[in-house]
């Protein structure tokens, strides 16, 4: 808590314009800080500014100021801001009904957002005061300055500008975007001695700056775990996605040794998923980054390690041990290993799309690009779930959406749910039997040509952003030569494998392969990579879970 003579002269503050949440907020607050800070709530925007300001004036010191977002007349971005020219060391927090994550990156662009919540926040000693504990020790360590953030400077049109905004923000690291043509980032560029040739250039926390820095180098200078603590694990969970985190979880609250290894960010596809509406527990939906967030926050407090931007190359038995080789030539080891690698988008063929990916073509959501979405006309390419829960996301801002569906309808690859909200939606389009023929644009996307499948006429459209969610390929063809697959690449696992009711050529044990493991004892598959998966959140954190199950059985056997 605070020293006792800043005690009487501290604040926290909470600004709500819901009466009844005001209130809420302000009692769980003071049953924890009441003796040690001051709990000061307003109920709208402008007074909170009026009590900022009297306090200023007192000389008081204000710790943390957590605003909701959708207040009226003035909102909590809007707030914040202006809370930022009185007290710019207060640590800020934006309340949201919704995992926003639009509204948490214009906050983190705006006010250096340094947290956001979710309400309800019950219970308040697992999502709020901890939460509030490291703000508060935050303000406290740094003499009440404002925590440095990370800087990128970049341009629009930019692929690797895409990349790297994308990769912070799945992994939850808050930074500041400047436009390589804006005069803050020209002035940044310069002081890193660049002409804004070499895009972008990550200015990490310490002031050191990264020009086109790689995924596993830029991981590393903000905070992210990229190597191993051990080199002998009980289990190796392989992919970050709902599977593998589901994996990790239990697999650590069980006990066991665990080390999860993600190539990008963990999440997945689900990750990049603005809302996810039909997950058990979740009646008012959950975009995929808070469930993400909450997954791996838990898998921590479990004790499980999460390696972020480490590639996977090869997976090599040695005896009882199974070693999994990266991409940088180290290695790890383990009892068994739990292969949760997931899928990724098909990319789109046609002429043009290949030069423009990153530059107004954008495989899964990119939720980083939303923002600059408002008020244009948006493609997306694919008739499953993400492309629907992707059209419902953009529709808020976008002038218009356009579907863009080989099939004859949505109606055999998508959620009934999803269906009947896309056809209330007066600015969604649905253009069946359609597929691109071409991408067109110097630099970035600028036109589209659509082609009528049944009838091969063309249309030539406008258009600056399209966003492709078409089909999925497993990320296993490392595996070749030690895990057996189908012919489209999907691990082939328990019943797969005996359908003769022969074990694989190979096994040398006296029992079949359990449900979930593959051709080589110990090593499991879980999620999407698997042979007819149900290709479902739900399903892939069962399997997951599932998995370890098979996991202990394995250990005590062996």
């Amino acid at each position: 808590m605070a020293q006792a003579a800043d005690a009487a002269r501290t604040v926290i503050m909470t600004v709500d314009d819901d009466p009844g949440v005001s209130r809420a907020v302000a009692r769980d607050l003071r049953r924890r800080y009441g003796a040690s800070y001051r709990i000061v709530r307003a109920e709208s925007g402008e007074s909170a500014l009026d009590a900022l300001r009297e306090l200023k004036l007192r000389g008081d010191l204000v710790a943390v100021i957590l605003a909701d977002y959708r207040m009226p007349q003035m909102n909590g971005i809007e707030f914040l801001e202006q809370a930022l020219d009185v007290y710019p060391g207060a640590r800020r927090v934006l309340l949201t009904a919704y995992a926003d994550t639009n509204a948490a990156i214009d906050a983190i662009n705006v006010v250096d957002l340094d947290h956001y919540l979710l309400k309800p926040w019950d219970p308040p000693e697992e999502k709020l005061y901890p939460v509030l504990d490291d703000l508060l020790q935050a303000w406290r360590s740094s003499d009440y300055r404002p925590v440095p953030s990370t800087k990128v400077v970049g341009h629009r049109w930019s692929a690797r500008s895409s990349d790297v905004r994308e990769f912070l923000a799945r992994n939850q690291v808050p930074y500041r975007w400047y436009s390589s043509d804006e005069p803050e980032g020209r002035r940044l560029l310069a002081a890193a001695g660049e002409d804004g040739m070499r895009l972008p250039v990550v200015v990490t926390p310490d002031g050191t700056p990264l020009v086109e820095p790689e995924a596993v180098d830029l991981a590393a200078r903000v905070g992210l775990a990229t190597t191993p603590t051990a080199d002998f694990y009980d289990l190796v969970v392989i992919g970050g996605g709902p599977a593998g985190l589901g994996a990790a979880v239990y697999g650590a609250s069980e006990g066991l040794r665990t080390v999860l290894v993600e190539r990008s960010a963990t999440g997945g596809q689900a990750g990049q998923s603005s809302r996810i509406e039909n997950y058990l527990g979740f009646p008012d939906g959950v975009s995929g980054a808070q469930l993400t967030d909450r997954a791996r926050r838990q898998a921590a407090k479990f004790g499980a390690e999460i390696l972020t931007a480490r590639e996977v190359t090869a997976l090599e038995v040695n005896g009882a041990a199974r070693i999994v080789r990266f991409s940088d030539g180290s290695a790890v080891a383990a009892h068994s290993v739990i292969l949760a690698t997931g899928v990724s988008y098909r990319q789109l063929s046609a002429p043009g799309c290949e030069d423009l990916t990153g530059c107004g073509v954008f495989y899964g959501s990119a939720l980083t690009e939303a923002p600059s979405c408002q008020g244009q006309d948006v493609y997306i390419v694919g008739g499953a779930n993400s492309a629907g829960q992707a059209a419902m996301y953009l529709s808020r801002g976008a002038k218009s959406v356009t579907l863009l569906v080989r099939g004859p309808s949505l109606s055999a690859s998508m959620s009934h749910y999803l269906i009947q909200q896309i056809e209330e939606s007066p600015n969604i389009r649905v253009r069946a039997r359609t597929v691109v023929e071409e991408a067109h644009g110097d630099g970035h996307l600028e036109r589209l040509t659509l082609r009528e499948v049944d009838t091969g006429e063309t249309e030539e459209v406008d258009a600056q952003w399209v966003f492709v969610f078409i089909g999925a390929a497993p990320l296993t063809d490392w595996l070749d030569g030690t895990v057996l697959r189908d012919e489209r690449g999907f691990i082939l696992a328990g019943p797969d494998l005996t359908a003769d009711g022969r074990p694989p050529e190979g096994w040398e044990l006296d029992r079949p392969p359990y449900h979930l493991e593959t051709n080589v004892p110990g090593v499991f598959v879980a999620g999407d990579a698997r042979s007819e998966s149900a290709k479902r959140v739900a399903s892939a954190v069962g399997e997951g879970a599932m998995a370890v199950m098979l996991v202990h059985r394995y250990l005590e056997q062996s």
